[in-house]
């Protein structure tokens, strides 16, 4: 498996000609290629860890599969560096008998990069999927004071944040705040994906009466990914986009954003918040 962090020299510049050089912690980031039964489906570039969850979560976010039976095996396969050993970067898929795989046609071209999941899509058609698991008629409610402190919660959860500073998080609570999973990763689609492929892998989809919170802004494809796993309320510390609003709104999701400190703004289905 690679590594999560990367320590590399730096010269660290400050003012009266001040220089220091020392080693400094990155983030890791690899690419991962996803084949389902040997056929490519998607190359991701992510932090190395929890690939697992994170194709059983990108399939399940894509519609592909709903339950841990739709996948028989996940294993690791053709990926060797220059001294023939092991990148860990190729893993392949075996989905279960009368699981339909996925679509590979030009118009749904699943390339990804570390900063944006739906890039290459031919249209917005063809990422607005059905979710089996609408989180419209979750009846949850969530106290204004456990949201308010769900960023700090996510924040002490990120250990390898901590030591680099390059990593978005997310993390699935309960509606009472207590912390479900949390996961790291230089993309911020990977860290829901993983979360969410988490919570297939133990039973917990659809995440029926759950918070997802992320470090970042709230995009349209984290709202999907949120609503195709049922997930009735999604938080963020920064803003939303108009789509992502539109998104919220038509699947019956609460969306939060702007979460700092002892305020939020509550874009859509507001209902759940409680006061």
């Amino acid at each position: 498996m690679g590594r999560v962090t990367v320590r590399r020299p730096v010269l660290r510049l400050g003012p009266d000609g001040q220089e220091l050089r020392r080693p400094d912690a990155l983030a890791a980031e690899e690419p991962l290629e996803i084949r389902v039964g040997g056929t490519p489906l998607s190359v991701t570039m992510r932090t190395p860890g929890h690939d697992v969850e994170l194709a059983h979560g990108f399939l399940l976010t894509e519609g592909v599969i709903g339950a841990p039976e739709d996948l028989l095996s996940a294993r690791y396969c053709d990926s060797l560096d220059d001294e023939g050993r092991n990148t860990y970067n190729v893993l392949d898929i075996t989905l279960a008998p009368g699981v339909e795989p996925p679509d590979t046609s030009l118009e749904r071209n699943f390339y990804t990069t570390s900063s944006c999941g739906v890039c290459g899509k031919a249209s917005l058609d063809a990422v607005k999927l059905k979710s089996r698991f609408s989180p419209a008629a979750d009846p949850v409610q969530v106290h204004y004071r456990t949201i308010v402190g769900l960023p700090d919660a996510l924040r002490e959860a990120q250990k390898v944040f901590s030591a680099t500073g390059g990593l978005h998080g997310a993390a699935l609570f309960t509606a009472d705040g207590e912390l479900i999973v949390a996961r790291e990763d230089v993309g911020r689609h990977n860290a829901v994906d993983k979360v969410l492929g988490h919570c297939l892998l133990g039973g917990r989809v659809p995440a029926a009466g759950t918070v997802l919170m992320v470090s970042g802004r709230a995009s349209f494809e984290l709202v999907q990914k949120a609503v195709m796993a049922g997930v009735p309320v999604l938080t963020a510390v920064s803003a939303p986009s108009s789509l992502a609003v539109e998104l919220a709104a038509e699947a019956g999701m609460t969306l939060v954003g702007f979460l700092r400190g002892d305020t939020m703004n509550v874009y859509a289905h507001p209902e759940r918040v409680d006061r």
